[in-house]
């Protein structure tokens, strides 16, 4: 049987390892207590120590740091760019100059690392003004408001290095646009584009799209997204990137995700990641199930086949620890797991995929920061599926537990 490793420790890796257990032999590294209780081997050492077939990685930190380039050197297939197509996550100001020579539709931008040419900037600029950090920040380093002073004192704490360290140093201003947003993640083996479905995360901490940005408090797919749209994004977005990344010499195998934002003047992009999506893999992995596999494999070895066609939809809903997305609290104990990880009493289509937990030693499970369990229901339609999702997540409790209300509540709104 193919031996598939699976790298990172969260929510995303028990997902994609959970979809790919009954085809493949699935390994974990260094994964977490809640992925190891579901029956699927964790390991601590280094992937290629693991004998794989296909790597799968997970996290943007690896990809950017050449984890895929030290691999393929060693002749095992992987599902994650190298070092250099990783720069499209690692650095927004890359991506924004990239996306100009491309051709690929963007907002328009400004990159500085001095204090006042920024402000002047921002002086310039209408709300709502954008400010994001040039380097990796855990999803957290975005800031969207429109005050004027709460901008400057983000580029100012970003640029001194107080917010994100050398990471903010750099920041990139984009011009605020407004829509409905839409991920749309798609699977690249150097030449070829297969996109999966669309799905929509929601980023804020609180109903209604309210407070600060978090990595990911929920999502839901399929989105219902007008005729054409998909082949609409490939032609316009994903194609001319490959295109361009082949110009520059750069032999992209992995995941494209295009975070969109669908305005009265058309989609624009947002931001490239390099890797699947958290949470949009918690509800896009249950939907393919075994038949990601195939799409995973060909990805690595340059052979992309179309993607299976989909007929179920999931929502998936994040509980996150008390103080989340600021100093979370870790150590609470989570009542409604049973020894598996899993419901207690278990719920049809339902999974519980965990990210921050650790067992105690009474075999119960605790908080362990940031982001815990992500708990997903697949149905026939988004409205079964999320009345799954939030019935079992209602009874995952802890103290303090930070979660949301609104995942998915209307499919036509946007999911800030």
């Amino acid at each position: 049987m193919t031996r598939c490793v699976v790298v990172g420790a969260g929510a995303r890796e028990h997902a994609i390892a959970h979809a790919l257990r009954d085809v493949f032999d699935v390994v974990v590294t260094p994964g977490n207590a809640g992925i190891a209780a579901h029956g699927i081997a964790c390991s601590e050492e280094k992937p290629e120590q693991l004998q794989p077939d296909l790597v799968v990685i997970g996290p943007e930190a690896p990809l950017v740091n050449g984890l895929a380039d030290s691999l393929r050197a060693r002749g095992i297939p992987v599902v994650g760019p190298g070092s250099q197509g990783a720069r499209l996550e690692g650095s927004k100001a890359y991506l924004k100059e990239f996306l100009q020579a491309a051709e690929v539709p963007t907002a328009a931008y400004g990159i500085f690392t001095d204090l006042d040419e920024a402000g002047r900037y921002l002086a310039d600029s209408r709300p709502p003004f954008v400010v994001k950090t040039d380097g990796l920040a855990a999803g957290k380093g975005v800031l969207v408001t429109t005050s004027l002073d709460e901008a400057r004192a983000d580029v100012a704490a970003k640029l001194s290095g107080d917010a994100f360290g050398e990471a903010g140093t750099t920041v990139v201003i984009e011009e605020g646009l407004e829509g409905v947003e839409c991920s749309l993640l798609a699977l690249c083996d150097g030449e070829k584009v297969v996109p999966l479905v669309a799905a929509q995360d929601f980023k804020r901490v609180g109903d209604g799209g309210t407070g600060p940005n978090t990595g990911g408090m929920g999502a839901y797919a399929p989105m219902d997204l007008p005729a054409g749209f998909v082949d609409d994004i490939v032609e316009r977005f994903f194609n001319p990137t490959v295109t361009e990344l082949r110009r520059r010499g750069i032999d992209f195998r992995g995941v494209l995700y295009a975070g969109l934002m669908l305005t009265e003047r058309g989609p624009y992009l947002l931001e490239y990641n390099v890797r699947f999506g958290d949470p949009e893999t918690e509800v896009l992995a249950p939907l393919y199930g075994p038949g990601l596999g195939e799409l995973l494999l060909g990805c690595a070895h340059g052979a992309l086949g179309p993607a299976p066609a989909i007929t179920n939809a999931a929502v998936t809903v994040v509980l996150a620890s008390s103080g989340y997305p600021g100093g979370s609290r870790s150590g609470d104990l989570i009542e409604g797991l049973g020894p598996d990880g899993q419901l207690i009493e278990p719920h049809e289509g339902v999974t519980v995929f965990h990210a921050g937990t650790r067992r105690r030693a009474d075999g119960r499970f605790e908080t362990n920061g940031g982001r815990v369990v992500a708990v997903t229901g697949t149905a026939p339609t988004v409205a079964q599926a999320r009345e799954r999702a939030y019935r079992a997540a209602a009874l995952v409790t802890f103290e303090g537990r930070v979660w949301r209300r609104d995942i998915a509540a209307s499919t036509t709104q946007g999911g800030s």
